[in-house]
């Protein structure tokens, strides 16, 4: 991996200063729309082979014909669960897992596929946020109306794709051994009513849910503090298990991914003074109860 290398993202931060940033492209106007094609054609091949129809395939593997054939046209991505149950049942001998990486990082849009890897080897996560919910902490519900104010709009095929993609993320909040996960995200964000008033309530419920959980703090930069050392933007710091770090951001489509010690040394060192000037997780949780309390 480069010093700086664009990847892709969830999609709601700003840039890393000085970094430099490649422009990420929709997965559906990239290679990775044509891993997922030829993945639907290998597996359509196989059926046939089989001498299976869709609807027998899925019920196998538990879905309905129609979401087989959305899996072989390239208009749904499986996730690698389903992609190891089809091999088996198609008895394909190991085929269709050879693309179980390259169909999981085409799920997600191509400016983030760098960190969505990341994530999966993560030790530590220090995350700070100021436009939206972290998608490791957002509902489906809140998920799908960020998606859908995306302008241009995403095609509906698109949504279900990043929807699915960003759940599958979040198992790392059950993964054994358990990551420390450390978020910090500013007021402004936690008093946006993103969807509506339900999807606004079932996401702070939700904030307050994984806040029980040991491996993860949350808390709030409020907005009458008078200082704030995450003034540049968004931020997230990766510690991978052999102690290496990352430093990711992004904004409007495009993203950086810093490598180098001094720089992920600084990074770290201001978000460690951003934890410091935010409530504490108890008090931050206490906020949240507030908000719900006022809807």
């Amino acid at each position: 991996m480069t010093e700086r290398e664009g990847v892709d993202g969830d999609g709601d931060g700003t840039g890393w200063e000085d970094g430099e940033r490649a422009a990420g492209r929709r997965p559906e106007d990239d290679a990775g729309r044509g891993v997922v094609a030829a993945f639907g054609q290998t597996m359509k091949m196989l059926r046939l082979r089989a001498r299976l129809d869709r609807e027998e395939l899925g019920r196998r593997l538990g879905y309905s014909a129609s979401t087989i054939a959305s899996f072989e046209q390239g208009r749904r991505i499986p996730s690698p669960r389903t992609i190891e149950q089809a091999d088996e049942a198609l008895g394909a001998e190991g085929l269709l897992c050879l693309w179980k990486d390259e169909v999981e990082r085409a799920q997600y849009p191509v400016f983030f596929q760098g960190m969505a890897a990341l994530e999966k080897e993560a030790m530590e996560l220090l995350v700070y946020d100021t436009l939206v919910v972290n998608g490791l902490l957002q509902t489906e519900a809140y998920m799908r109306a960020l998606l859908t104010m995306r302008r241009p709009p995403l095609k509906e095929d698109t949504i279900e794709q990043r929807v699915a993609a960003r759940l599958a993320r979040q198992e790392i909040l059950d993964r054994d051994p358990a990551p420390l996960l450390s978020f910090v995200v500013d007021e402004s964000v936690l008093r946006r009513r993103y969807g509506g008033t339900d999807v606004y309530r079932g996401q702070l419920e939700h904030l307050l849910l994984i806040s029980r959980r040991r491996n993860v703090d949350i808390q709030v930069m409020p907005l009458d503090s008078v200082e704030s050392a995450g003034v540049d933007g968004p931020f997230t710091v990766v510690v991978r298990r052999d102690g290496k770090q990352f430093v990711y951001a992004e904004a409007q489509g495009t993203s950086s991914l810093e490598t180098d010690p001094a720089r992920t040394a600084v990074a770290t060192s201001r978000y460690g003074i951003i934890r410091s000037q935010a409530l504490t997780p108890r008090e931050s949780m206490a906020f949240v109860e507030g908000l719900l309390g006022s809807l």
